[in-house]
């Protein structure tokens, strides 16, 4: 007992000065790569529960003794200990954990690390997404990733992007990637007023992209995964106190040089030398009150204006993005995350404008003693766009004759003052719409709202901590209005008036259109998973699950048409279907299994199965069935790579696995597979108010497109500390039973082409990722990254057929280019060998006899891949002190794209094609744009493999320069930057631009060169 107060008396004494020990200290956590703050990074005293966490500075404060340890520790980074001595401030700089490559990484219903994924499987986190003028979330990972290209429709603001991950696998079927936003698996139908889905995300709220790419990974998807998978991840709130995000940018868009098209004086002299029998219908008679730029001269007593109607449609134009966050940890038990977002964009054609509004919400708390996590999400996007008709408009702007002013004041003018030329001869119909009329007479407003949210209920069971079981419910749901009005103008159309025998003008159809998409999903799974000790398998996790998917659209649309009897626009009625209303109903149902071992603490082995049913196949072909498999080896935890100096990390991936594919209603619409019929027009009555029905086609046969992946892959961390990393991986596909537009023999159909399941399609090719980090000091950082791809993808069987139509429509009905042939690549131009003369220019219809019978038919066609084999992307990041410099650059090696502009406009009567009193514009023929030896087209010249030009480019995505202001703002940071975007092209390709997703250049909307200014505040 004596010893026991001896005790105590001895600790009532000490405290006090233990008390006085402790010290407040405070200090700074950064990367050491570049310098930058770490938010969110755990400090913490050992063997007590006193911590903190660092603010979006990167900032602590913290109470610790004399001789205590601070653990200092961030997912990705080396955990470090430091022993407090006494010291003012703590300062600490963390380095990357290259060696373990312990990121996280998301895939189908869970996550792993990037040390123990098995599949192939790429991560693009913030730090690598592209800098400048970003509107929509895939501008972020364009070009970062080997494998995945993503090429959009041109430079409107919410040009809709084509992405494909390793070429695709299908010949009519769905080829884009599945993309999961928060575990919500989003529908391929777009409500109507929306080009591009991935503008519904604010990329500002963009965490990081996981992409799925083998079978291995992407089979536990099923149905929808053939093409991979894009797994979006958003930002998380924080556990730690209130930090505040503010940002805004404003870009200035301009056009660099397009087609060479003539001038007005240009065109001037090549009528008067090629059709001198037309200089009367230059410009316009000298009574015409026509006003323009300035008359170049008088020819005939007609006014020759010099009007250059591309910079008549297209402007200088602007963009700003204004975005505002906020982390919280809400009454210290709810971790939150919120999110507005402003963007106007006007795109470089006049009155094409978008216009979008996004918010979002993200909480994450943990509930019953953590053994319950919510994850709870809600996005949505108000957006508003003049949908211009761009493509019209760029294609009148080519075609219209330069000598024509833009405006007519004429008192006789009914097209509002605006020049149309009309047809000659007596023949009734607008010739030549004027384009700027077709942009400033033509609204179509596109109002419409998204919403994708979904709640995640992931439950550990607390007699059972191995268990747990989660469910997710998610909802896409969005409602589109349309309207499209017509002013009396470029859109009136003639009609012969039978009683005084003259030409009427009409307006034009206008209508009003209203779609509701909505897309609901559950998702429901068990995990168990077990760690061992001391045994061959030391660890092992099983799930197995069910997943349910439907997708309704539903929508109608009133059309008003104008009634010469009334003068009024009437609703046009028809009886059977009053409202032109559509509905279509998509159901997917799925169970699956997965299974992921790890033996010996090196060895892991995955394997998963999914059976898939659809409601667009008949109940006997509904349910496929696809497995997967996949085995890694950590060659680094072998003794024998113990003690490298060169590999920190080596891991060894094989692969194999089958997916599925049924999504055809691109191509045919829904239901293909069960007989529908389709009811007709108010002109198709036999007797009134009695509709004729007419039966559409149908394959009851349709079965489930199957695609076989095999892959084998190498990830490494070389060097100290992970100086060079990257991932190699080479792979083959083979695709069967193809859901494919295929020819139908006479009267075995409705149809004389229709969706059947024939032939194979076979796929190879590589990728190569790299990252290279010379140069890594306190002060200066360098980081280069690469990669690089090949892929090929041949048709290798069609049930007996030598091809199969593409598409690819030229000049005149069934002039199409591209075909699906045996032996070749899917897609490829189908063309002539052009004979060309002495001096190296082509010889019109002029072609080589390939198989020597002495005639030129069908049979002397050969194949030019249009798809390029090779695509490759590189970035160099430079951090000096405060300083940031970024850079981006992709392109690709091969491949051809069809020139279109020199078919359309580039042959010499092209300037009177089809018009008895009017002219075209044409190339010019005086620089060599065109070739004065083409006369006409006639004949099979337009198959002519002359227009097919080499694709091979390399772009410049962006160049951003920063400065972060450290002290500028109490308890904050501000950043400072300047970026370009897309400043220039290096390319042979003579037309308007070589990066084309459909292969065709034709009257393409011109990506152009965006100059930005923005600021970023933490606080």
């Amino acid at each position: 007992m004596k010893t026991f107060l001896n005790a105590l008396l001895f600790c009532l004494i000490m405290m006090p000065t233990t008390l006085l020990a402790q010290t407040t200290v405070s200090g700074t956590v950064t990367d050491k790569a570049n310098a930058m703050p770490l938010p969110g990074v755990n400090v913490l005293v050992k063997g007590t529960s006193r911590g903190a966490s660092t603010d979006f500075d990167g900032k602590f404060t913290l109470e610790v003794n004399q001789g205590e340890t601070v653990v200092v520790s961030y997912v990705g980074y080396k955990t470090q200990e430091i022993t407090f001595s006494g010291q003012s401030s703590l300062d600490i700089a963390l380095e990357e954990d290259a060696a373990q490559l312990d990121e996280v990484v998301l895939i189908g219903y869970g996550s792993t690390t990037k040390k123990d994924a098995t599949g192939s499987v790429d991560v693009v986190s913030s730090k690598d997404f592209n800098q400048g003028a970003i509107v929509s979330t895939d501008q972020l990972l364009n070009g970062k990733a080997a494998g995945v290209r993503i090429t959009n429709n041109g430079g409107s603001p919410d040009a809709a992007p084509n992405i494909r991950i390793r070429g695709g696998s299908s010949l009519n079927a769905q080829n884009n990637p599945l993309i999961v936003i928060d575990g919500v698996p989003i529908g391929n139908d777009n409500p109507a007023g929306v080009s591009n889905p991935l503008t519904l995300v604010n990329p500002n709220d963009i965490e990081s992209f996981s992409i799925l790419k083998d079978a291995s990974a992407t089979a536990i998807y099923g149905s929808r995964a053939s093409n991979g998978v894009i797994i979006i991840t958003t930002k998380k709130g924080t556990s730690s106190g209130a930090q505040y995000n503010f940002s805004t940018d404003y870009s200035v868009s301009t056009l660099g040089d397009g087609l060479d098209m003539m001038n007005g004086n240009e065109f001037t002299r090549f009528i008067q030398e090629y059709h001198p029998d037309r200089v009367d219908d230059l410009g316009v008679p000298a009574g015409t009150v026509a006003t323009s730029e300035a008359i170049a001269q008088t020819i005939n007593g007609r006014n020759i204006y010099n009007t250059n109607w591309r910079d008549a449609i297209t402007r200088t134009a602007t963009t700003s993005n204004t975005n505002f966050s906020a982390r919280a940890n809400l009454w210290d038990a709810i971790p939150f995350r919120g999110s507005v977002g402003y963007t106007y964009a006007e795109g470089v054609v006049k009155n094409d404008d978008y216009e979008r509004l996004t918010m979002s919400v993200k909480l994450t708390p943990r509930l019953l003693n953590d053994n319950l996590k919510l994850d709870v999400n809600a996005k949505s996007i108000f957006a508003f766009k003049n949908a211009v008709d761009a493509g019209g408009a760029i294609g009148e702007a080519l075609n219209f004759d330069p000598t024509k002013p833009i405006y007519n004041r004429a008192p006789n003018n009914r097209f509002q003052n605006y020049y149309i030329t009309l047809n000659g001869g007596g023949n009734f119909g607008i010739f030549q719409a004027n384009p700027l009329a077709r942009l400033e007479q033509r609204e179509r407003p596109e109002n419409v709202y998204r919403f994708v949210g979904n709640t995640e209920l992931d439950y550990t069971m607390p007699f059972l901590p191995e268990l747990r079981a989660v469910v997710n419910l998610g909802l896409d749901a969005s409602g589109s209005k349309i309207e499209e009005r017509f002013t009396n103008g470029a859109f009136e159309t003639f009609r012969l008036d039978n009683s005084t025998g003259q030409g009427v003008f009409n307006p034009g159809i206008n209508y009003k259109e209203q779609q509701h998409i909505t897309n609901t999903t559950f998702d429901a799974f068990l995990q168990y998973k077990k760690e061992l000790t001391g045994k061959i398998v030391d660890s092992y996790d099983v799930q197995a699950g069910y997943s349910y998917q439907n997708f309704k659209n539903d929508g109608n649309q009133v059309r008003y048409q104008y009634n010469a009897d009334s003068g009024r626009r009437e609703l046009v009625y028809n009886e059977a279907n009053p409202n032109f209303r559509y509905y279509n109903v998509l159901n997917l149902q799925s169970y699956f299994a997965r299974a992921n071992i790890s033996v010996l603490e090196r060895f892991l082995l995955t394997a998963s199965v999914r059976a898939d049913g659809s409601s667009l196949f008949t109940e006997d072909n509904r349910w496929g069935y696809f497995p997967a498999a996949a085995l890694a080896w950590q060659i680094d935890e072998e003794a024998f790579l113990s003690d490298s100096k060169v590999f920190n990390s080596l891991k060894l991936r094989l692969s194999w696995g089958e997916t599925g594919q049924q999504d055809i209603t691109g191509v045919v619409g829904f239901y293909p597979s069960i007989p529908l019929f389709l009811a007709g027009d108010a002109n198709s009555q036999y007797f009134p108010n009695s509709s004729l029905y007419s039966a559409q086609p149908f394959n009851p046969n349709l079965t489930w497109e199957k695609t076989t992946t095999y892959n084998l892959g190498l990830d490494f961390s070389l060097f100290n500390n992970g100086m060079l990393s990257g991932s190699f991986d080479i792979y083959k596909r083979n695709t069967r039973d193809l859901l494919a537009q295929a020819p139908v023999p006479p009267g075995q159909a409705l149809t004389n082409a229709f969706i059947d399941n024939i032939g194979e399609t076979e796929s190879e090719g590589f990728e190569l990722n790299l990252n290279l980090v010379p140069v890594s000091t306190e002060d200066l950082t360098i980081n280069i990254g690469g990669n690089l791809s090949y892929n090929s993808t041949e048709v290798t069987d069609l049930n007996g057929l030598d091809n199969i139509n593409a598409g690819g429509t030229l000049r005149g009905t069934g002039a199409d280019l591209l075909r699906h042939a045996v032996g070749q690549q899917a897609g490829s131009a189908y063309v002539f060998k052009q004979v060309y003369d002495s001096n190296g220019d082509p010889i019109p219809n002029a072609f080589v006899d390939l198989n020597g019978d002495n005639q030129i038919t069908d049979a002397d066609r050969y194949y030019e891949q249009i798809a390029p084999n090779w695509t490759y992307g590189f970035n160099l990041n430079v951090n000096y002190k405060n300083w940031d410099l970024s850079s981006s650059f992709r392109g690709q090696i091969g491949g051809n794209v069809y020139n279109f502009a020199q078919l359309n406009y580039g042959w010499t009567d092209a300037a009177v094609f089809s018009s008895q009193n009017n002219l075209t514009n044409v190339l010019n023929f005086y620089d060599g744009s065109a070739n004065d030896v083409i006369q006409n087209v006639n004949g099979n010249i337009q198959f002519s493999d002359y227009y097919l030009e080499d694709a091979t480019f390399l772009r410049c995505d962006n160049i951003a320069l920063g400065y972060r202001f450290s002290d500028l703002i109490k308890d904050g940071s501000m950043r400072l930057y300047a970026a370009v975007t897309n400043p220039f092209l290096i390319t042979d390709y003579s037309g308007e631009d070589p990066e084309n997703f459909g292969g065709i250049d034709r009257n393409f909307y011109p990506r152009p060169t965006v100059y930005t200014l923005g600021v970023n505040i933490d606080f």
